[in-house]
């Protein structure tokens, strides 16, 4: 699976933990969109780039970290077709999957440890859309994107 990888400063740490995981030890496909070292960089410029790899298609999964998770999601989810959830445990990272075909998954690389997170980005990618009553309220949600992309709002 191919899967698009970015962090900020606050992240850095963490994202490259999580690259080697993902490639090494779960064979995924990984898209780095920076950044390259830990100085500071603004979350909001690598999470679109993150987020648009998702919508485009030219990526399953997007993964961002940033300091705390919250902003990274707050700028994919102003991206057509992309539905970002902050993870922060094992429930929420399942929970985005089946009950909200999330395909932005966002970490908080000051809130995480490794270890925790390696494991929350496995459950998050092997987990599967529940469909059934999921999907209509799934497709609520779309409804809500498409209606304003229509309105210009």
């Amino acid at each position: 699976m191919r899967i698009a990888l970015g962090a900020d400063h606050g992240g850095f740490a963490l994202k490259e933990a999580l690259k080697q995981y993902m490639i090494q030890d779960l064979g995924h496909e990984v898209v780095d969109f920076g950044c390259d070292n830990p100085g500071p960089v603004d979350y909001p410029d690598l999470a679109l780039k993150v987020a648009l790899a998702v919508s485009r298609g030219d990526c399953r999964f997007g993964v961002m970290v940033d300091g705390a998770g919250i902003g990274s999601a707050m700028v994919a989810n102003k991206v057509p077709r992309v539905r970002a959830a902050m993870g922060y445990d094992l429930y929420s990272v399942n929970n985005s999957r089946e009950h909200n075909d999330a395909n932005v998954l966002t970490l908080g690389g000051q809130t995480l440890g490794p270890g925790h997170a390696k494991a929350m980005v496995k459950k998050w990618i092997e987990t599967e859309f529940g469909g059934g009553r999921h999907a209509r309220r799934v497709d609520k949600i779309i409804a809500v994107e498409r209606s304003y992309l229509k309105d210009g709002a």
